[in-house]
């Protein structure tokens, strides 16, 4: 079966499977456990902001941080509650 395919089109079936493999993966971990706790670095990267951000949202109570000794984290669920509808 493999024979009919030119290196390029099997380097591109591959590439294809593999990108909507992962595509599913991402959408099963976003939605797999929403009380996870996130990291500082994992937040911003979820909400697309810098840490300044991150920072200054907490600082104002935007947002709920909970903290272990020095380390903060963020609960995933919170977070995407957080977000309001522009329109």
């Amino acid at each position: 079966m493999l024979h009919n395919f030119s290196p390029m089109d099997l380097e591109e079936l591959i590439r294809k499977v593999v990108n909507e493999q992962l595509e599913v993966f991402r959408k099963n971990l976003s939605t797999e456990n929403p009380e996870e706790l996130l990291s500082r670095a994992e937040a911003c990267g979820l909400l697309k902001v810098n840490l300044t951000t991150l920072w200054n949202w907490t600082k104002k109570r935007k947002i709920i941080a909970y903290g272990i000794g020095n380390r903060v984290y963020y609960k995933r669920a919170e977070l995407m509650e957080r977000l309001v509808r522009i329109n």
